[in-house]
C-alpha cells in the first residue's frame, strides 16, 4: 500500500480484470430458448447468475462488502495521522529539522518528505497489513508468503519516496513562486507527473514486481495479435506475467505510451481461461487502449485536481489563520503544513468517491461494448464476469454499484453480452467455440 498522502497527490487509475472460478454454460435454458427459436437476455442472465453455488457468492459478497468499511477506515486512520502530527507539532519539528540541515528550499523539501512519507508508512502500517496481507489471504486471493510479500512492499515504499519526493519538490516550488494560482500549476504539475509515471511504468516499474516473457501458445498469441492489429495497436508480440506467484487474480493490459505500448496478460488468466474467455478480456483491454481512456482519465483526473487544489487553497488558508500558531504552520508554501494538505484533500476525495467510480465505471461501460463487438464472445464475457465474482458482488443494489462499484457489476456486464448475443446471433448460437479449451482451464 503506498502511503495515503501519495495515493491522494498521484492519482492512479489502474484498469484491470480479475480472479474466480470457472462455470459452464446454462446449456439447459439456452436449449429451451434455441428450441423456441427465440432468445431471452434477461432469462439467460439469470442462469449464468445461478450457476454460482450460494456459499461462493455469500463469500465474494462478504470480501466486497468489506471493503465499503476499509474506504472509511483509510479515510479515518489518514485523518488521525494528520492530526496527530500537526497537533504534536512533529510536522514543525521536521520542518524546524530540515532547515537546520539545509539552506536549499528544494532540499528542505526533500528531507521534510523523506521524514513525513517514512512516518506514514510505519503509521499505516498495521492497516496496510491487514488489508493487504491476512483479509487476502483469508479469502484465498493471495499466494505470498510474508517475506516475499514485505519485500515488494519495501520496493513499492522505495518507488514511492522517490516519486513523492520530486512531486513534493515540484509542487512546493509552485506554491512558493505563485501562490496565488497554485492550483491551476499544482495541477499541472500533478498531471506531469501522472503521465511520466504511465510512460515509464511498462519499461521500469513493473518489472521490479514481476517476470514478463513472450507467450509461446501460437493459438493464443495469434488470435490477440490479430485483434491488435484491426485496431491499429502497435504491438507485435503478447507478453506473460507470473502473477500467480502473488494472488490468484485474473489480469491483463495493454499499457504504455510512445513506443512503449505492451500487450501482457497474467499467468492465472493463462491456466484458468478457455480461448474465448481470453478473447473477451483482451479485446476489452484493447478497447481502453482504442478509446484513448487512458487519455480522458487523466483529463478527469485534471479536471478534479483543479477543483481540488482551488477548495484546498480556501480551506488551507482558513484553517492556519485559527490554527497556524497552534500547529507552527507558516502558509501554504510551509512543508509543516502538508498533514493539513493531505487531511483536506484526502476528506475532497473521500466525499466525491461516488463520482469518482461513476467516471471510471463509464469508461470501464465503453470497454465492455468495445470488447465484445470485437471478440463476438458473449459467452467468454460473462464467464470473465463471473470470474469477478471471487472479489466482486455480481449483483448489488444499484446504490450500492453506484457508490462503491469503478466497474459494472457482474450482473450488468452479463446482460450486455446476452444483449448482444440476442440482437447479433441467430436462435442465440455463440460463435465461441465451446471445444477450444486451454488445458486445466476447468
Amino acid at each position: 500500500m503506498r502511503p495515503p498522502v501519495i495515493i491522494l497527490l498521484s492519482v492512479g487509475f489502474v484498469i484491470a480484470l480479475m480472479p474466480v472460478y470457472a462455470q459452464q454454460n446454462p446449456a439447459p435454458l439456452l436449449s429451451a430458448a434455441e428450441n423456441d427459436n427465440r432468445f431471452d437476455p434477461a432469462a439467460a442472465t439469470e442462469a449464468w447468475l445461478a450457476t454460482i453455488p450460494r456459499d461462493r457468492r455469500e463469500k465474494s459478497d462478504a470480501y466486497f462488502e468489506g471493503g465499503y468499511w476499509l474506504l472509511l477506515w483509510n479515510f479515518l486512520l489518514l485523518a488521525a495521522i494528520s492530526v496527530f502530527l500537526l497537533e504534536s507539532r512533529i510536522s514543525a519539528r521536521l520542518r524546524d529539522l530540515a532547515e537546520r540541515v539545509s539552506r536549499s528550499k528544494n532540499l528542505q523539501v526533500a528531507c521534510y518528505a523523506v521524514a513525513y512519507l517514512l512516518l506514514v508508512y510505519v503509521l499505516s502500517f498495521p492497516l496496510n497489513l491487514y488489508e493487504h496481507f491476512f483479509r487476502e489471504h483469508r479469502y484465498g486471493l493471495a499466494t505470498q508468503s510474508f517475506l516475499p510479500w514485505f519485500r515488494e512492499q519495501l520496493i513499492g515504499f522505495g518507488l514511492t519516496i522517490i516519486g513523492g519526493t520530486i512531486l513534493l519538490i515540484a509542487l512546493y516550488t509552485v506554491f512558493r513562486r505563485a501562490p496565488r494560482t497554485c492550483w491551476i500549476w499544482g495541477t499541472a504539475v500533478a498531471v506531469a507527473f501522472m503521465l511520466v509515471v504511465v510512460f515509464i511504468a511498462p519499461v521500469f516499474i513493473e518489472p521490479l514486481f514481476n517476470t514478463y516473457k513472450p507467450i509461446t501458445n501460437p493459438e493464443i498469441k495469434n488470435s490477440i495479435l490479430a485483434m491488435a492489429r484491426a485496431n491499429q495497436i502497435p504491438a507485435k508480440q503478447v507478453f506473460e506475467v507470473d502473477a500467480s506467484r502473488q494472488n490468484t487474480r485474473v489480469s491483463a493490459n495493454v499499457a504504455g505510451l510512445f513506443g512503449t505500448t505492451r500487450i501482457a496478460l497474467n499467468d492465472n488468466l493463462l491456466k484458468q481461461c478457455a480461448l474465448p474467455e481470453l478473447r473477451a478480456v483482451m479485446a476489452h483491454e484493447m478497447g481502453h487502449y482504442v478509446l484513448n481512456h487512458g487519455v480522458k482519465l487523466l483529463t478527469y483526473a485534471g479536471i478534479f485536481l483543479a477543483i481540488g487544489f482551488a477548495l484546498t487553497r480556501v480551506l488551507f488558508d482558513a484553517a492556519v489563520r485559527r490554527w497556524s500558531v497552534r500547529w507552527g504552520v507558516r502558509s501554504i508554501a510551509d512543508p509543516a503544513g502538508l498533514p493539513l494538505l493531505a487531511l483536506i484533500f484526502g476528506t475532497l476525495v473521500f466525499l466525491a468517491t461516488p463520482f469518482l467510480n461513476s467516471l471510471v465505471r463509464v469508461t470501464e461501460r465503453e470497454a465492455d461494448a468495445f470488447g465484445i463487438n470485437t471478440s463476438c464472445e458473449p459467452d467468454g464475457m460473462a464467464k470473465v464476469a463471473l470470474r469477478l465474482g471471487a472479489y466482486r458482488k455480481l449483483d448489488p443494489t444499484p446504490l450500492e454499484e453506484f457508490v462503491f462499484f469503478d466497474h459494472p457489476s457482474g450482473r450488468a456486464r452479463i446482460r450486455m453480452a446476452m444483449d448482444w448475443k440476442a440482437a447479433n446471433l441467430p436462435a442465440g448460437e455463440s460463435p465461441a467455440v465451446e471445444t477450444a479449451l486451454l488445458p486445466n482451464s476447468h
